[in-house]
């Protein structure tokens, strides 16, 4: 076998253990939260010694990010909002807030995260400085398209919108996280999802 193919046996099998540590560490976070699991147990379950698991994140809080970007990737494939027209992107905020009930370790491990990362030294905050504007920036762009297409009111101020639905999304999530059984976070926020709807629909459209 020659070294070239050699090389590129041994990279595929490093990018193979790599995404079986974050899916792993996915898992883990998802059961048991970020401070509940720790590297010894995600790496035996990924098939790998700690110091295999450290040799392709050398640190807990770089697995973390890489666990951050596998959730939006998976989120994203499911509920992408670019693209969408008008008022389906909120429908589709809706069914992403209805799927994190469902995981509130990974959402705790991803709020504790989003908190620590407003130091400037930490190593997410880059990664949750660039996030917030492409979120708002993909809602305003489903809103716009929504005035474009008759569905959303002209006098719709998008960018506002966005940044208002995003902040009552992490700040719902925080509570809901605090107190579990006296905040049903699927259902304020639809609440809330209904009366944005309201705001903004042009009066006469049924659309759903």
């Amino acid at each position: 076998m020659s070294d070239e193919g050699s090389g590129g046996s041994r990279a595929v099998r490093g990018a193979a253990s790599r995404d079986r540590v974050v899916r792993s560490a996915l898992r883990a976070y998802a059961a048991n939260g970020y401070t509940g699991s720790p590297l010894a147990g995600i790496a035996q379950a990924a098939g790998l010694t700690t110091a295999g698991l450290l040799h392709h994140f050398p640190s807990k809080e770089e697995l973390l990010i890489a666990v951050l970007k596998e959730r939006d990737r998976l989120d994203g494939e499911r509920f992408q909002l670019r693209g969408f027209v008008g008022l389906k992107a909120l429908d589709a905020l809706l069914e992403l807030v209805t799927a994190n009930t469902a995981t509130p370790g990974l959402v705790r491990a991803f709020t504790v995260l989003m908190g620590e990362s407003a130091a400037e030294d930490h190593p997410a905050a880059p990664w949750f400085t660039e996030r917030y504007p492409r979120r708002r920036d993909n809602l305003a762009a489903a809103l716009r398209s929504g005035i474009q297409a008759g569905e959303v009111r002209e006098d719709t101020d998008s960018d506002a919108v966005a940044a208002e639905v995003i902040a009552m999304m992490d700040g719902l999530q925080v509570q809901w996280l605090l107190n579990p059984d006296q905040v049903d976070m699927a259902k304020i926020f639809a609440h809330y999802i209904d009366s944005v709807r309201r705001a903004v629909q042009i009066p006469g459209d049924q659309s759903p």
